[in-house]
């Protein structure tokens, strides 16, 4: 994929003058902010899970709505076949 960058004339040299703007740092930096903004999400989705005054289910109810999941996918796969 080839990608095009607007940036300010200072950041620019700046990060020209670090190397920044070559291939693997790009990656580099790319992966970090991608994995960053995942863990943010993650972070995130916890915070609200923590929040959530929903009662957790039981051991039973667990196994019950694996086992219709399971169900589930199986029935799909018959209608596929």
């Amino acid at each position: 994929m080839e990608l095009s960058v607007t940036l300010p004339a200072g950041v620019a040299r700046e990060a020209e003058a670090l190397g920044l703007l070559q291939p693997e740092a790009l990656e580099r930096v790319m992966r970090e902010a991608v994995r960053r903004r995942r863990q943010e999400q993650l972070f995130a989705a916890a915070d609200k899970l923590a929040a959530d005054e929903t009662p957790a289910l039981t051991e039973a109810e667990v196994n019950a709505e694996i086992q219709a999941a399971r169900t589930e996918r199986r029935a799909g796969r018959a209608r596929s076949a």
